[in-house]
């Protein structure tokens, strides 16, 4: 059973702790965003993941986007902070979090090819923002990629 991840929902269930998260808009030179597909429920989103213990934000995004996405990128700016205690993930253990996420722009650093790891990601692609709607996304991640690529000079909270 994979995790279930809610959203504005009043079936979710109650949160027990806080999920510290990074993810990163990262651009290339054409203006393209890149995009992970997750393993688990097939769904695109920006790379990232936990900040783990004894670890900085920017450091789990630089180390979540090398894992997921294969390729280095340096931090730029915080696009937003979201923490919307209606955002909430079901782990198949029982542990339900709600996310504390932070998104931030970033820039590849190496230029090499984009690869999914096949653990927890099965694709990794580059996209022009504006064709990204018809990619399946869970709402909460498809509200930080437009805030990030409409206004990329506004910090989002939420």
């Amino acid at each position: 059973m994979a995790r279930v991840e809610y959203y504005q929902d009043s079936a979710a269930p109650g949160a027990h702790d806080l999920l510290p998260v990074a993810f990163a808009v990262v651009r290339d030179g054409a203006g393209r965003v890149l995009l992970v597909r997750r393993a688990d429920d097939g769904n695109w989103e920006l790379p990232g993941g936990r900040v783990d213990i004894g670890e900085s934000a920017t450091t789990a995004v630089t180390r979540e986007v090398a894992e997921e996405a294969g390729i280095g990128v340096d931090v730029t700016a915080v696009s937003g902070v979201y923490s919307d205690p209606t955002h909430v993930l079901a782990e198949p253990d029982g542990q339900v979090h709600q996310q504390f996420a932070v998104c931030f722009h970033a820039t590849i650093h190496d230029s090499g090819d984009v690869r999914p790891d096949q653990q927890e990601t099965t694709a990794a692609a580059w996209f022009d923002p504006a064709g990204t709607e018809h990619l399946s996304m869970h709402p909460a991640m498809r509200q930080r990629l437009v805030h990030a690529v409409s206004e990329p000079d506004q910090v989002y909270f939420d």
